[in-house]
């Protein structure tokens, strides 16, 4: 054996007992402002930068903002993560109000989403998501955040949260996915190629009708429009075909990698914001109905994911579905302060 190999081995049985982590090398450009980018034309509130690196043997970009404090710095971060269905400019509003808190904000598109590079052939995980979300926090100097994330980016963010304690100063998840292992409650398995046929005809009255009944338990503001026409015009955009077979790949991520099991691992403290009437539960669609009625009863959920987190609190909406800070913004910002400046 070479003296090299044997000095790398020597380091790697010294280590193993550790988990060791290397950061993905990139570089941070700036973006246009205006335009198509990586399928996106949606213009965003404060201008688009690119972390680009190699990720599984292909050079891909991620989008994010970097929102400086509008008020006095108060030497804090906070990362927030989006869902399935969102894009890094849904925090717009969450991002202001942090913003005049002191805090500087990381807004991030993730892989396969919104601004980013859409792979066309990529291994989605948990883990992959949550790595290249530390890697560009690495690239750009930062070492300890409030991690905030909303349904996948919330359940990303849980993940996150189990590989990286050390760096979250605290953890708000609001109604994030994965609180119930679906596939364990009888969720039945559909193919990639099946997801992928659902995802290619998604337009904007698909993605309104399944929002309303889930998201917004059958209400309606004129202001959410702007949200399901963002996500329609990257199914509909120039990278629309790519985009809807990485959503098909990110579901079955999600189904496949439940986190439900290791809430007890969990370090930071932790708040859980929960719209009591969010009902989101994927493949509730198409699963029989006596698996659809014990799917996505969030007002049960959520007490049962702070009573497994260790240093949990809850805060719930009664009256609110999946995306409470879109819905009621100011009762729920004055929640989220509330909690922070304890």
């Amino acid at each position: 054996m070479k003296p090299l190999t044997t000095a790398i081995l020597a380091v790697a049985c010294v280590l193993a007992p550790f988990q060791v982590f290397a950061q993905a090398i990139g570089t941070i450009a700036n973006a246009p402002q205006d335009g198509d980018l990586n399928g996106s034309n949606f213009t965003y509130p404060w201008p688009v930068k690119l972390f680009q690196f190699s990720s599984q043997l292909q050079d891909v970009e991620m989008a994010f903002m970097d929102v400086n404090p509008a008020g006095e710095p108060n030497g804090r971060v906070a990362v927030c993560l989006h869902g399935k269905n969102f894009c890094a400019a849904t925090w717009e509003s969450t991002a202001r109000i942090l913003a005049d808190q002191g805090y500087r904000v990381i807004l991030i598109d993730q892989i396969g989403f919104c601004k980013s590079t859409k792979p066309k052939s990529y291994q989605y995980t948990l883990q992959q998501l949550s790595y290249n979300t530390n890697s560009l926090l690495h690239a750009l100097g930062i070492a300890n955040i409030t991690l905030i994330g909303h349904s996948l980016g919330g359940m990303t963010s849980i993940r996150y949260g189990l590989l990286y304690p050390e760096t979250i100063n605290e953890l708000v998840l609001v109604n994030p996915i994965g609180l119930e292992d679906w596939k364990a409650l009888g969720v039945p398995y559909r193919n990639i190629e099946t997801l992928y046929a659902a995802e290619a005809v998604s337009n904007y009255t698909t993605i309104r009708a399944y929002q309303q009944v889930t998201y917004y338990v059958n209400t309606w503001d004129a202001s959410y429009d702007v949200w399901v026409n963002m996500l329609a015009n990257i199914y509909a955009g120039t990278e629309a075909p790519t985009f809807a077979f990485d959503q098909a790949l990110t579901t079955d991520m999600a189904l496949s990698a439940p986190v439900v099991y290791e809430f007890g691992l969990l370090k930071p403290r932790t708040l859980l914001m929960i719209g009591d009437r969010d009902n989101t539960a994927l493949g509730k669609q198409w699963s029989p109905p006596e698996v659809q009625g014990k799917l996505g009863h969030y007002d049960v959920l959520g007490k049962q994911a702070a009573a497994a987190m260790p240093n949990a609190d809850l805060i719930e909406f009664p009256d609110l579905g999946h995306a409470p800070q879109i819905q009621d913004p100011d009762g729920f910002h004055a929640k989220l302060l509330g909690w922070l400046s304890t």
